[in-house]
């Protein structure tokens, strides 16, 4: 893509359309202009019309602002797109697009020619080791984001997950040098956790936005969703202030245990990172004491946006607008600099026919240059034609030398193509070889969903564990684990609740072989129990959302599988000394269990 003149970047959020306009100003980006447009209605609760909200937002901006001339970036949500991060084996440089695309194959739970799907190479300074993260969106949901834009006659050259749209905006305003950072992107569905270190980056998304504060809000003040919405907006100035922030407190709490989650997944992957600094985005912040809480629970320095490298426009009235929505404007801002060739990641979701749709369309205007040149050079090729045909017969000696020293070299290539062929078998061993890495980690992540769901112990310590009653401990220790391998789950899967019992595989230890096959429902006393978890699970790498069992029994029902999922069948054997021991697993277990079985599924 060609240097634009300028660029828009536009992220289209659940609240408010943002976009930055960026211009070159001789080796530097300047901002020239700043558009915030809200909906009439937030778009999460507007149903059916979604679409018309989208729509009359972007004929709004194409009515104020002229695109024709520059380009356009759009972002689209992390939340409906896919990011995995993978560390390739070393391989030769020229081979490595073939290596991704084989790792793209394995990692995106759909065929590639259903998806729109880029990769970004990362390398750290004096390291031999090649990280790439690969990303891809379901085709059907980038051309439906694309057309919105296109049908106001918008020139867009860049689609980019909004996540990643962030990453290079803080890369480029130089917040990222001083050690391992979060980025804490707090939007109104969902918050995005970005971590870089170094030329590194990791993320993931989590359900907490700041539509839950004002869901709270609803719950506890019964109001409507758009009054509660304007009482957190004006919550540091209201009389009902402690109550407001009373209400919300359980969000803050959440927030802080996901955030706590993922720093503590980060650093068992990457043992040597400690995060020094959050850096936080969004106007979910303009809570006063949001980041207070998040700073005296994680013990951590959080840091909120207030300027961009790039300057603010001219006009006071836009450096005013941009100075009210800064905190929200970081992913139009990165968009932006990716469009205007800036960008760390370069990567780009935009649909291969369109890339080159736009490549002929550029290259139009010289077509009638070139003809004319055609015509010009036609008229001196028959002036020179005999001229050189008497050449080429005086030559005839040195063309024949030349043939000869041409078919010594195809002699050459001949042999050189005998030798390379001979090293087959071995090529196929050291392939064997490799193949013996794949899914080395699936039992690790299996073991680490099931035990970090197990319910938080009573006390920090043993005296104040023995302090309660055994009864009433919110303790479930796992006394055994048996699996059994299945290369399709599909029949067990479809099975009733009854029949589906009969599959546990209690241990041969004392009472294993008389045990009940544990059904949630019913019972009050702490005991022994084994149950079945259903788990047709994908080994989904870092940067993931943890995955899990896509079904289990005794807490709904069951999730149907595709008919070829493979994975494991998985028999729990539990002892807890609470008196409502199986509500308990109900509660805690299995309730987080299937939340992540959801999580998983959220992509799909």
């Amino acid at each position: 893509m060609a240097n634009p003149r300028f660029a828009w970047g536009i992220d289209i959020g659940n609240r408010a359309l943002k976009a930055i306009k960026l211009v070159r100003d001789g080796d530097s980006l300047r901002m020239e202009d700043v558009e915030v447009i809200e909906h009439e209605q937030v778009l999460s609760n507007s149903g059916d019309n979604r679409e018309s909200l989208i729509q009359t937002a972007l004929a709004n901006f194409a009515q104020r602002h002229l695109t024709k001339g520059g380009v356009v970036s759009i972002g689209v949500s992390g939340q409906s797109s896919f990011a995995r991060f993978i560390k390739l084996p070393p391989v030769e440089e020229k081979k490595i697009p073939e290596i991704v695309k084989f790792e793209a194959i394995q990692q995106i739970p759909f065929p590639l020619d259903q998806v729109e799907w880029s990769y970004q190479l990362f390398r750290q300074p004096e390291s031999p080791d090649v990280e790439v993260g690969i990303f891809a969106m379901r085709r059907e949901l980038v051309n439906q984001q694309i057309k919105y834009f296109t049908d106001m006659d918008m020139n867009v050259q860049v689609v980019q997950m909004s996540p990643l749209a962030v990453y290079n905006a803080m890369y480029y305003d130089n917040r990222l040098s001083d050690g391992t950072t979060m980025i804490l992107d707090l939007g109104a569905e969902n918050a995005d956790l970005i971590i870089a270190d170094g030329e590194t980056v990791w993320l993931r998304s989590v359900s907490i936005g700041g539509n839950n504060f004002t869901e709270a809000l609803v719950k506890s003040f019964k109001l409507n969703f758009a009054k509660a919405e304007e009482l957190k907006r004006n919550a540091q100035t209201s009389k009902y202030a402690r109550q407001i922030f009373q209400a919300m407190r359980p969000i803050f709490a959440d927030l802080v245990a996901e955030i706590q989650r993922s720093i503590g997944f980060y650093s068992s992957v990457h043992r040597e990172s400690r995060i020094k600094r959050i850096v936080a985005l969004g106007n979910t912040f303009r809570l006063p004491t949001l980041q207070k809480y998040l700073q005296q629970n994680l013990q951590i320095d959080v840091e909120r946006l207030d300027a961009f490298q790039a300057g603010a426009p001219a006009d006071g009235r836009l450096a005013a607008l941009l100075n009210d929505n800064i905190a929200s404007m970081a992913g139009a801002y990165g968009l932006a600099l990716q469009a205007m060739g800036q960008g760390k990641i370069g990567s780009s979701l935009l649909p291969q026919e369109i890339r080159k749709a736009k490549i002929w369309q550029e290259k139009t205007k010289w077509f009638a240059t070139a003809a004319a040149v055609c015509v010009v050079a036609a008229g001196v090729k028959y002036g020179t034609y005999y001229f050189h045909n008497d050449q080429f017969d005086a030559k005839l000696p040195l063309q024949q030398q030349i043939d000869r020293t041409v078919s010594q070299a195809d002699g050459f290539d001949r042999d050189w193509q005998t030798v390379e062929s001979s090293g087959g078998p071995d090529k196929t061993k050291v392939s064997n070889i490799n193949a013996l890495q794949m899914y080395r980690d699936v039992w690790a992540d299996l073991w680490y969903d099931i035990t970090r769901a197990l319910p938080a112990q009573n006390g920090d310590s043993p005296e104040k564990l023995k302090a309660i009653p055994r009864a009433d401990r919110q303790q479930v220790f796992i006394e055994s684990v048996n699996s059994q391998y299945l290369p399709d789950l599909g029949p067990s899967l479809k099975m009733d609740s009854d029949n589906f019992k009969m599959l546990a595989q209690p241990s041969a230890g004392p009472g294993g072989g008389q045990i009940q096959a544990y059904a949630p429902a019913g019972g009050d006393r702490g005991g022994r129990f084994v149950g079945n978890v259903r788990s047709a699970y994908e080994d989904s790498g870092r940067g993931r959302v943890a995955p899990a069992p896509a079904a289990q029994e005794g807490a709904g029902g069951t999730t149907p599988a595709a008919p070829t999922d493979r994975g494991y069948l998985i028999t729990l054997e539990l002892t807890s000394p609470n008196k409502a021991a199986p509500t308990l697993v109900d509660n805690t277990l299995l309730k987080d269990l299937m939340e992540r079985v959801s999580q998983t599924n959220a992509f799909k």
